[in-house]
């Protein structure tokens, strides 16, 4: 490795009051050069992102040495180290609506990023931005606001608003999350390009698909520690730390696969289901039934229509055409989503614990029973007292799964639910919704972009979208 990195951390810790989240890491990553961060959800990788970058939440604090192309930026005043970003050093949360202006158009987004941080003229930027949308499939989408654009394609428009930066250091959060197999070959494609030109790259995620692909060196990281360093492709292959071959081995092909399901009374029906986004057709003429206790999956590209069946079997949209029927006598509240990015599912400024006791005192049940619930989802009771941006985005996903299942749901439409969790928890989290749809009747439509997680939870053909 060169002897002078595009960025050198030493001793870098994080805290939050007395507790440790980040313990004394040291890293270097070379200009042209790759470093994954992976590991379990909480285990720190976001805050050594956020950390290195100077924009820890409040009550968070680091200590130690943070270099980037030489000079020192931990020790700079919060105005100083600010005039990094962007021209210097550059992060795509994890969370894509928390990046990009809700009031602005994607296309005029990107345009101002190649404009006011990387020089161009508006001309040559707008020509970039139309380039860089066209590259990821959304041309189409170019004058659209971000709330009218699906996850995966939010996702896609802020990485592009990222590099467009062009900045000397590239920290990506989870970049895959949420996106189809095709998109994902695009963004690995994407971090490969900006190596190519001389930029350092520190991914973190929990996506071993991309480790793969993008190579270089990966660091794995267990409550707060790093636990194993090395190449890409030895510790991938041949993992040493019994944490790193848990985390290698839970990969959804070698789940068992379920037996079909008996049938049953439906608790959903949607008939000849039909809806459309401005002029496009998004469906046409769906039909889809769920009894109690099955699983079934739906599957599609990002932007496809996916959410919006979600949303039309839930009465939330109505449809352009067909019929929903729900079981009678059910309560409407017992038919729960989980939205693809709960961050947007939480008040920001209430504690994990107000929003669940919230859902108790007005649907009942016991706290106890919470958290009988969080403990089998692996959440730490003492998270609960913190705010949604205290947390991280694997541990915010399980209190909302934790949230909906408080109300004894017959119905679930699952929206990508465990796009940020690890694969160890990932598998813990659908055998915990697997062993509820039978002893609850739970009835579940999951949509994922993964294959081999639909075939690990339904034995039905996945119902495809788009």
């Amino acid at each position: 490795m060169s002897a002078a990195p595009m960025l050198e951390v030493k001793g870098l810790s994080v805290y939050a009051g007395g507790k440790t989240l980040v313990r004394d890491v040291d890293l270097r990553v070379a200009a042209g050069e790759c470093l994954v961060v992976m590991g379990e959800s909480g285990s720190g990788k976001s805050l050594l992102a956020h950390a290195i970058m100077g924009d820890l939440a409040p009550g968070l604090s680091a200590r130690g040495e943070i270099s980037v192309a030489g000079q020192r930026i931990d020790a700079l005043t919060p105005d100083a180290r600010r005039a990094f970003w962007g021209k210097r050093i550059a992060l795509l949360p994890q969370e894509p609506w928390l990046s990009l202006d809700p009031l602005m158009c994607v296309e005029s987004q990107i345009a101002e990023t190649h404009a006011l941080v990387a020089g161009r003229d508006w001309a040559d930027a707008k020509a970039c931005a139309a380039k860089d949308l066209g590259r990821l499939g959304l041309t189409a989408s170019a004058r659209q606001l971000p709330f009218r654009l699906s996850g995966g394609m939010a996702q896609r428009v802020a990485i592009a608003a990222t590099m467009a930066a062009e900045a000397g250091l590239l920290i990506a959060d989870e970049p895959t999350k949420g996106l189809d197999a095709d998109a994902c070959a695009g963004v690995a494609a994407s971090l490969r390009a900006q190596m190519e030109q001389g930029r350092a790259v520190v991914v973190v995620t929990h996506d071993i698909g991309l480790a793969r692909a993008l190579g270089g060196r990966i660091a794995v990281m267990r409550n707060a520690d790093m636990v194993e360093t090395g190449e890409t492709r030895d510790v991938l292959s041949a993992p040493r730390h019994d944490y790193t071959k848990m985390f290698v081995a839970a990969d959804p092909t070698k789940w068992p696969r379920p037996d079909a399901h008996a049938g049953g009374a439906p608790v959903l029906r949607g008939e000849s289901l039909s809806a459309v986004r401005g002029v496009k057709t998004l469906f046409e003429a769906i039909d889809v039934t769920l009894a109690r206790g099955e699983i079934a999956c739906v599957q599609g590209p990002s932007g496809g229509g996916k959410t919006t069946l979600g949303a039309v079997l839930l009465g939330l949209l109505p449809p352009l055409r067909g019929v929903v029927r729900r079981a009678d006598g059910v309560e409407a509240w017992r038919y729960q989503k989980l939205y693809q990015d709960p961050v947007a599912a939480f008040a920001p400024y209430s504690s994990l614990r107000v929003a669940l006791d919230d859902v108790v005192r007005r649907h009942g049940g016991t706290w106890p029973a919470v958290e009988a619930i969080l403990t089998r989802l692996s959440v730490p009771l003492d998270l609960l007292d913190r705010p949604p941006s205290q947390v991280s985005g694997g541990e915010l996903q399980r209190v909302a799964i934790a949230r909906a299942l408080i109300v004894d749901p017959v119905f679930l439409f699952a929206d990508e639910p465990t796009s940020r969790l690890d694969p160890p928890i990932q598998r813990a989290t659908m055998e915990l919704l697997r062993e509820l749809a039978v002893e609850r009747g739970l009835a579940m439509l999951l949509v994922t972009h993964d294959p081999d997680l639909a075939a690990a939870m339904s034995a039905r053909p996945p119902l495809r979208i788009g």
